[in-house]
């Protein structure tokens, strides 16, 4: 079948922002209106097609990233024709422990709509996504919403972002009325009013500006087309001369514009109350990129070399694997944005990460949770493919004949664990199976066995991420399990510098061994991870003997000295050593590195590291006192402080381990008013008091 959309009219886009700003909202009005769904679904009657796992329904938040494929033609053109444009878009989750799911979406999407909660503004979490999308380089519209509910303001949240996000986020519209009255739009660049009416704001009808904002539109619309005119040499000489410029050109440069990231889009409405939706996707089709528009996706050969793929059905089939997901339906499905080539069904690709073939049974185009089978995707689109044994997330797939890497996508390490057993022997060998399967799709999801006890440990964000997946493994594979207590993520690292030596020299009868080793250690920055470098001069220790030394080493550092945490962020330099002409092997070089790195570690200042969380809470006025004592009673530190209406935020930073069952104490605190958000920010060195306990604890 013959490409139906050309690549200039797709749009790959995604849907992000902080908890509860109406995303899914948001994502079900654009359904509507695109046709794809014909009843409006809502988050607070669990009827949506976007959040359609039952413990989203539940809890009325989005767990795992849904994609779709929608279809539109931007309002005021004419309505007969059939959609022009495809858009495959991501409603991905809000909350924190689910950051997965947003940063391996923004890696493979080529535009995103970060939609705020007009009451709130800048969130947490919205600047989490908004970094990421910066990492990604990914152009964004921002969609103002909520602006019918009370405390609603267009003008703080639109400064909000101004202030803590991006200097050139610019508004292309500004609401009629506020709160309760919000009842219209202007549209800047056009110098017009429109009001929506009717059940589902389906009829768009133009309005007379009001006159007491006739000044305020005047100046905000001087603003807007002299930064668009900033963005193109020759429209702005128009602009200094004074000539009117049309707005097709005043278009076409704020798309120049805002592809090259210099210019954000600030739309407005209430998703809730059918408002403004219909001009923010207009605005995704007019102002964010197609796949032709971004440079091509460069990767690298076999040999190291940077090779480049362009967005065209021509170039060799080139494609990303950005999520696998369980169905208990067809059973593992692995999600691709396609950026070069075609892929058909029944043929073979090559998985350039794992270096194996994989053979493509089926391939479905996705609508949340329902699917269209199709026999080929083409350059540019973003699909699934059915039961590909061996590939996971963050993969290369691509044409055998011409092998290519694309850069893989980075997570953050788990900081929170539990310990998990099966509640009967039935249950034992079917959470190995459930909990493998999880970990495959959720790649901050880390499953291991405590080798002391063989008990089980599953780590993950926070306590809502183990939640679910406790739950998931009850629903999905019927797996009953007990779980402990939450337990924090230690690591441990050195603060100085110091020398450690190794010697193991076992004599029995027959042949001995010996292995000797000196290391030197130095601490690196915060993130960096572990180096190992080779030093030896000589030959004091024989080329075959260095590997295993490292082996070595990587087991003791995995082992940590101070109480058997990991360690992070540790240089070893292996310098010296010396080796016997019968007796050495790799396996006494392994004990000998092993035994040289925790000498040299105990020596260099070894210590605990604890994540502490970014923590935003918000209360009313009245409960500040109490909140800001207790975080300070958790060893918090208190960052800033902000008014919204009604209401303080406390934004902090606080210790993981002191942040157990806040949930129930905020809601003692605040007589169930207050609310709070956390997220991992950073490792730091724990006090020693705390570090004692935590030594105590683990020998207990």
């Amino acid at each position: 079948m013959p490409r139906q959309y050309p690549l200039e009219k797709i749009r790959n886009i995604g849907i992000i922002a902080h908890i509860d700003a109406g995303k899914t909202t948001t994502s079900e009005r654009i359904l509507f209106y695109t046709g794809v769904s014909h009843k409006i679904g809502e988050v607070h009657t669990g009827d949506t097609v976007m959040d359609w796992m039952e413990q989203e329904r539940e809890r009325g938040i989005t767990i795992t990233s849904a994609a779709t494929t929608a279809f539109w033609t931007p309002t005021y053109r004419n309505h007969d024709k059939k959609f022009e444009h495809r858009i495959n878009l991501i409603d991905t989750p809000g909350h924190i422990d689910f950051t997965v799911e947003v940063k391996r979406s923004l890696r493979v999407l080529d535009g995103a709509v970060v939609v705020f909660d007009g009451v709130a503004g800048v969130e947490p979490q919205s600047e989490t996504n908004w970094r990421y999308a910066d990492d990604y380089k990914v152009p964004r519209i921002c969609f103002i919403n909520k602006l019918d509910r009370t405390g609603a303001s267009f003008d703080k949240s639109y400064q909000s972002i101004v202030d803590r996000l991006t200097p050139n986020a610019l508004p292309l519209q500004l609401p009629i009325g506020a709160e309760g009255d919000f009842r219209a739009l202007i549209n800047l660049l056009e110098n017009k009013a429109y009001e929506f009416q009717g059940d589902h704001g389906e009829n768009i009808v133009e309005i007379p500006i009001p006159d007491d904002m006739k000044e305020k539109v005047g100046t905000a619309r001087h603003a807007l087309v002299e930064k668009i005119a900033e963005q193109d040499d020759a429209v702005m000489s128009e602009y200094l001369d004074g000539k009117e410029i049309s707005l097709e050109t005043l278009k076409a440069t704020l798309r120049k514009g805002v592809i090259a990231n210099t210019i954000v889009p600030v739309m407005c409405g209430s998703a809730y109350k059918n408002k403004g939706v219909q001009f923010m996707l207009d605005a995704v089709i007019e102002y964010l990129p197609s796949p032709l528009d971004l440079p091509p996706v460069k990767g690298h050969d076999e040999k190291g070399n940077e090779i480049e793929r362009k967005a065209s059905d021509d170039e060799p089939f080139t494609a990303l694997a950005f999520k696998i997901a369980t169905d208990p339906f067809v059973g593992n499905l692995a999600f691709f944005r396609n950026y070069a080539g075609v892929i058909k069904r029944g043929s073979y690709i090559y998985n350039a990460t794992k270096g194996v073939q994989e053979r493509v049974g089926r391939i479905v185009r996705l609508h949340a949770n329902d699917r269209e089978e199709v026999e080929e995707i083409y350059a540019g689109e973003i699909a699934a493919i059915v039961g590909l044994k061996q590939t996971t997330t963050g993969d290369t797939l691509c044409d055998p004949e011409h092998p290519i890497v694309l850069e893989k996508i980075s997570f953050p390490e788990p900081v929170i664990g539990l310990r998990i057993e099966p509640k009967t022997k039935a249950d034992q060998e079917k959470m190995g199976t459930a909990l493998h399967r999880l970990a495959e799709e959720d790649p901050t999801f880390r499953v291991a066995g405590d080798p002391d006890t063989g008990e089980t440990i599953i780590s993950g964000m926070g306590e809502l991420h183990l939640e679910i997946i406790v739950d998931r493994m009850k629903r999905e594979f019927n797996v009953d399990a007990n779980v402990g207590r939450p337990q924090v993520a230690y690591k441990e690292t050195i603060l100085g510098e110091a020398d450690g030596e190794g010697k193991y020299i076992k004599q029995s009868g027959g042949r001995g061994q010996y292995g000797h080793a000196k290391v030197r250690v130095r601490p690196l920055e915060r993130g960096t991870g572990f180096v190992f470098l080779d030093e030896i001069k000589g030959g004091a220790i024989p080329k075959e003997f260095i590997n295993p030394t490292e082996k070595g080493v990587k087991e003791a550092i995995e082992k940590g000295v101070v109480a058997g945490y990991p360690m992070v962020d540790v240089e070893v330099t292996l310098y010296d050593g010396s080796f016997h002409e019968v007796d050495s092997s790799e396996a006494a070089f392994k004990i000998a590195g092993s035994m040289a790195f925790q000498d040299a570690a105990k020596k260099a200042k070894p210590v605990i590291l604890e994540p502490i969380m970014k923590v935003q809470v918000i209360i009313p006025d009245n409960y500040m006192g109490e909140v800001t004592g207790n975080v300070n009673a958790k060893r918090g530190r208190i960052e800033s402080m902000d008014d919204r209406p009604g209401l303080k935020v406390v934004n902090a930073k606080i210790p993981l381990s002191e942040m157990f069952g806040y949930a129930t104490d905020l809601r003692t605190m605040t007589q169930g008013r207050g609310s709070f958000t956390m997220e991992f920010d950073h490792y730091e060195p724990a006090p020693n008091n705390v570090a004692q306990q935590i030594i105590e604890g683990k020998k207990r």
